[in-house]
């Protein structure tokens, strides 16, 4: 069993536009804008971060807008909801700020006892704010949102899959430890990590499959503390009959992916080296940075990405 996963480190997805994607983060949900850089496959389209202050891992959502990119198809073999942690007693201030603000899907539940408010992004994304401990969190507080309510970083995510067996066996040799069940969803957590630690497997048998698209998910990641430990997880992954790919330098940590049986693609990404690595604490995220091999490119790249509002 691999025990260097710490629980997750960023969730990646698409949107639409990137203006529209920018401001909902930024505005409607006050998270922090702490990278603007491109995708390293097409340089032509951003890689949006918004996190806390300082991008801490398990906290991190990004974003490759796609330009007019057509919505993706809700189903099975996806991650269908992205959870966000908030402190005790702040749903209400978050149901009338979202519903103030037009923001769609706005649905009160709770699952193995805890409230939750679910609600959808601009792009038919699936989200939800969980009611949970703040276990030494800060959260960042942009746009008028009080500390007390601020987003703390990931509770942690629910994968639609088919037959949720075999990535339920994938998660145990990952570290993660079978909490309890509620209906067709059950929940896997992992010990001893950051407070992202949670993931939740939603069974539906009878349900089509998934298609990718704006508000879709692209990944998720999970956390390690280096790249000695992402080698060992490699090693033990690809021992298990998994391919993997190389190591790859994401500028802000390093990724390695596969593809889980349910179909989901994951990531193991460093929680080195951080987002300050080319721009200091007060400035994250304002700069358009560029990984080296497009550098001499720049104002080719500039003029065709959209001009972003802060």
């Amino acid at each position: 069993m691999i025990k260097d996963i710490k629980g997750l480190h960023h969730v990646t997805s698409m949107a639409a536009d990137a203006q529209q994607n920018n401001t909902f983060f930024t505005d409607t949900l006050g998270l922090r804008r702490v990278k603007k850089t491109v995708n390293f496959d097409s340089p032509e389209v951003y890689h949006l971060y918004y996190g806390d202050e300082i991008g801490t891992p398990g906290s991190v959502m990004t974003y490759f807008p796609f330009g007019q990119m057509p919505r993706g198809k809700r189903g099975t073999g996806e991650v269908g909801i992205t959870e966000f942690a908030v402190a005790k007693g702040a749903l209400s201030y978050w149901r009338d700020r979202l519903d103030a603000k037009g923001v769609k899907g706005l649905s009160d539940s709770s699952f193995l006892g805890e409230p939750r408010l679910e609600f959808s992004g601009p792009d038919g994304d699936s989200f939800a704010l969980v009611e949970t401990e703040t276990r030494d969190r800060t959260p960042w507080t942009g746009a008028g949102v009080p500390e007390e309510a601020g987003i703390l970083g990931f509770h942690g995510a629910r994968m639609r899959l088919r037959d949720a067996a075999p990535t339920a066996e994938l998660l145990g040799f990952m570290g993660y430890q079978k909490d309890e069940t509620d209906g067709s969803v059950t929940r896997y957590r992992i010990e001893g990590g950051n407070a992202a630690d949670t993931v939740d497997l939603e069974a539906l048998p009878d349900a089509g499959t998934a298609s990718q698209g704006a508000g879709s998910v692209h990944h998720i990641a999970f956390a390690v503390e280096n790249r000695a430990a992402q080698l060992e997880v490699r090693k033990a992954l690809m021992d298990t009959g998994y391919q993997v790919t190389p190591v790859i330098d994401r500028d802000y940590f390093w990724a390695i992916y596969f593809r889980t049986p349910g179909g989901v693609l994951f990531e193991i990404a460093t929680n080195e080296p951080g987002f300050d690595r080319d721009e200091d604490t007060a400035h994250l995220g304002q700069a358009l940075k560029l990984p080296t091999r497009y550098e001499p490119h720049r104002a080719q790249i500039e003029r065709f990405l959209p001009k972003l509002e802060a």
